[in-house]
């Protein structure tokens, strides 16, 4: 969804800057679109959810979960365009706001339904918290509707809408390379979760085959993955802000304006991304182990976060080429992406495992951070300045790295306070087996999850893609 915003956020600030009849008109239309494409696409899953279930998940149960999650598509559909409205008026608020209480209902409705629904089928369970998830969208949607009624009247006025200029080419260009690379780019991810686990199990074949598959690859995508994507929040909130900013500059042809945006997101960038690349290296094995008894997530955590800037980098600039009409160019480079990833998880992980995996990830993190930043320094007549970017950042990171090293050196000179042998260690036993089936439960719910909505919870953060 994050895509789509931003490119209705790219539209209605150009609009807004020349007509505000037709910057109305333009939302009407793009609400309409939304609400066309979201149903579709709500009619296609309602209708092909069995098929889908029983030839593309293999588990006939995930049905009931797929229809229901069908629900949410057109709230969804209907919330990104508001949002990015909010986005071309520079207004934060509507967006957290609503953004909190989705979150807050999403929760509440699925501890509420999975507290009373102990000893039913797992089919039904799934469908519930799905269902939970499309009422959270429901709500979402209701309260950007109230805050769009208020903002309305301080934008538009009693200003009628009236049809923009070229709106149907306009809107096409926006529904082919970045909705039909969404469509594309959820098919293809939703390929590549399908097979690592089958690829990794021919790894495992003497260690527990599928089933200790399904567990690390759900340690990496269920533990540590949430874990590395949590800091982009803030560097997130920071691209909701600029991005109005550089669509307006790109739009106006102030180039030395728009060159000190950019200028300013990847200096940001780099010190943020370098610093939270650092604190994973240093504590990542300490704080896998405190929240969920698991070194391996902690592996994960210290064999990813040197790549942290890359991957950080990488969806800010993806952000910033939507936003100076480059959305073709990120479309090529997804796509292209997506088939190196599964062309490597065929060929490295039946040879190498989840360090085969690891391997596929930083590669192809390093291949789109490239191909994206080039584009946009090369469209935007940017020029280049890593020293700046992410020499400057890459000391810092490394000042603070060390000082790390020397408090955990100093911390494990403390002896352990309060340790009590089996019970202890049953207790932590009880503790892994609890989320490491639940990290399991995750790596299917990633499958069944990028069929069903297509939605990138790259809100996958689209920080890391797997």
């Amino acid at each position: 969804m994050r895509q789509s915003y931003f490119k209705n956020a790219a539209l209605l600030t150009e609009e807004l800057s020349r007509d505000k009849a037709a910057a109305r008109g333009m939302l009407v239309r793009l609400v309409l679109a939304g609400l066309t494409l979201g149903g579709l696409a709500m009619v296609a899953q309602l209708a092909t959810a069995g098929l889908a279930a029983k030839w593309w998940l293999g588990d006939v149960r995930a049905a009931a979960a797929l229809r229901t999650s069908a629900l949410g598509l057109p709230w969804m559909a209907i919330s990104a365009v508001l949002r990015g409205f909010f986005l071309a008026r520079r207004r934060v608020e509507p967006n957290v706001l609503s953004q909190l209480a989705e979150q807050t209902v999403r929760i509440a409705a699925v501890v509420w339904a999975l507290s009373r629904t102990q000893g039913w089928p797992d089919g039904s369970r799934c469908a519930l918290v799905l269902a939970a998830t499309a009422l959270s969208e429901a709500v979402s949607t209701a309260l950007m509707a109230l805050f769009y009624r208020r903002e309305a009247a301080r934008c538009f006025g009693s200003t009628a809408p009236r049809p923009p200029r070229e709106v149907s080419r306009r809107l096409w260009d926006i529904l082919w390379p970045v909705e039909g690379g969404r469509v594309l780019s959820s098919a293809l991810h939703t390929a590549e979760n399908m097979l690592v686990p089958a690829c990794l199990a021919v790894y495992l074949g003497a260690s527990g085959g599928r089933t200790a598959a399904l567990e690390q690859y759900g340690t990496l995508k269920g533990m540590a993955l949430p874990l590395l994507n949590f800091p982009f929040g803030l560097l997130g909130s920071l691209a909701v802000l600029l991005m109005p900013e550089i669509t307006q500059a790109h739009i106006e042809g102030q180039t030395a304006r728009l060159n000190a945006l950019l200028d300013r997101m990847l200096r940001l960038t780099g010190y943020f991304s370098m610093l939270a690349g650092t604190l994973f290296w240093v504590w990542g094995r300490p704080l896998a182990q405190l929240l969920y008894h698991s070194p391996e997530a902690g592996f994960y955590l210290e064999t990813l976060a040197p790549a942290m800037p890359l991957m950080y980098l990488e969806s800010m600039v993806d952000g910033a080429m939507k936003g100076i009409g480059e959305q073709k160019a990120a479309f090529r480079y997804s796509v292209w992406d997506a088939v190196l990833r599964i062309g490597g998880v065929a060929v490295l992980l039946p040879r190498y495992g989840m360090r085969g995996f690891l391997a596929v990830i930083l590669l192809s993190s390093f291949y789109t951070c490239a191909a994206n930043t080039g584009r946009l320094l090369l469209s935007s007549g940017t020029g280049h300045a890593f020293r700046r970017w992410l020499g400057a950042p890459l000391l810092a990171a490394v000042a603070a790295g060390a000082a790390g090293r020397g408090v955990r050196r100093a911390l494990a000179g403390f002896p352990a306070v309060g340790t009590a042998g089996s019970a202890d260690s049953g207790r932590h036993g009880n503790g892994h087996r609890v989320f490491t089936g639940g990290a399991a439960a995750g790596a299917l719910g990633g499958a069944a999850g990028g069929a069903a909505a297509g939605k990138d919870r790259e809100k996958q953060g689209k920080v890391i893609k797997t």
